[in-house]
């Protein structure tokens, strides 16, 4: 039996797990250093990745230069899924980081074009719900209910009570839709308000999550 033929018959997997079998098995392994580019904007989207440890940034420039932060990767998370043939968007190491990349055309060499395209679908589904979630935040909020937003969503990442900021102040403020010096602005006014408490610029506890929540809410 072949391998893609050991892929292609497992039982009671969802797509997305399949892939990920594949990363286990086809995968090389790359470390990078915080701001290394992963891929480049309208790169040729030849090769996917899978995120072992650190968060991988994705971001896009304008025509007027400004940037737009799409969205924040963390472990076990994959990267670079496109639906076309090149990068819409542009993938950087926000911290150091350690990814398992394959070539695309070796994920349908091994579990086969049908096989690949099922798990791409699955997470594609994934990433448009990130999109639309990503939508409402910009569109339906305001400034002081996107940043805790934003906070809320670190929080619950979190297994203890502190947690720490792997994005500074102009990644938060490229992803909300805000200046920075507004973000600024709602982070020292919920500080003050004393529902979150920052020891230091990279780390900061809830005090109030019935009131950080009904905000992001």
């Amino acid at each position: 039996m072949t391998q893609a033929t050991e892929l292609a018959d497992t039982r009671n997997i969802c797509p997305a797990e399949s892939l990920i079998e594949a990363f286990e098995r086809l995968g090389a392994h790359r470390c990078l250093d915080r701001e290394t580019e992963v891929y480049g904007q309208d790169g040729l989207a030849d090769m996917f990745y899978r995120v072992l440890r650190g968060v991988v940034r994705t971001s896009r420039l304008t025509l007027d230069g400004r940037r737009q932060v799409g969205a924040f990767y963390y472990p076990g998370d994959l990267v670079g899924l496109e639906t076309g043939p090149r990068h819409r968007f542009a993938a950087e190491a926000l911290t150091e980081c350690e990814l398992q990349a394959v070539r695309r055309t070796a994920l349908r060499a091994y579990a086969g074009e049908a096989a690949v395209d099922r798990a791409i679908l699955h997470a594609t589904a994934r990433e448009m719900e990130r999109l639309q979630e990503h939508v409402v935040l910009l569109g339906r909020r305001n400034a002081r209910e996107r940043v805790a937003s934003f906070l809320l969503a670190l929080a619950q990442r979190a297994p203890s009570g502190h947690v720490d900021m792997p994005m500074g102040r102009q990644d938060m403020a490229d992803y909300l839709g805000l200046t920075i010096e507004t973000v600024s602005r709602m982070l020292t006014q919920l500080q003050g308000d004393a529902i979150v408490e920052f020891p230091s610029t990279r780390r900061f506890q809830v005090r109030k999550w019935n009131a950080l929540e009904a905000m992001a809410a």
